[in-house]
């Protein structure tokens, strides 16, 4: 079995990448440190917020998908699917980031771990 990186540890890379490019993320909720599954919802200037999750492919490896409602226009959508997601799933992290392409911060950051 391949070692894992912590669902901690990956958090932590995403806010620190975020922060350097010049964003911001934030942990909006702290689930399981070891092997929490992880939400991330990407928002660039607060507009057009999409909600991304880390899931494993058929191949083993993970990638982010895109999840939940996608509604530019509504953000309060996409938080009441967050915290839907989270009442069912109380290990589940989410994290909030807000800069240019969160998508392939996540991606590289998270999926690549």
């Amino acid at each position: 079995m391949t070692p894992r990186l912590t669902a901690e540890v990956l958090v932590s890379a995403l806010r620190k990448r975020i922060g350097a490019a010049g964003g911001f993320a934030t942990i909006v909720h702290k689930g399981d440190a070891t092997s929490g599954a992880i939400l991330v919802l990407a928002h660039h200037n607060g507009r057009n917020p999409v909600a991304l999750e880390r899931q494993m492919g058929l191949d083993g490896g993970y990638a982010m998908a895109v999840s939940g409602p996608q509604s530019p226009e509504n953000i309060a959508e996409i938080e009441e699917y967050a915290e839907r997601r989270r009442a069912r799933d109380p290990d589940l992290w989410v994290v909030e980031a807000n800069v240019a392409d969160a998508e392939r911060f996540a991606a590289e950051t998270i999926a690549g771990g």
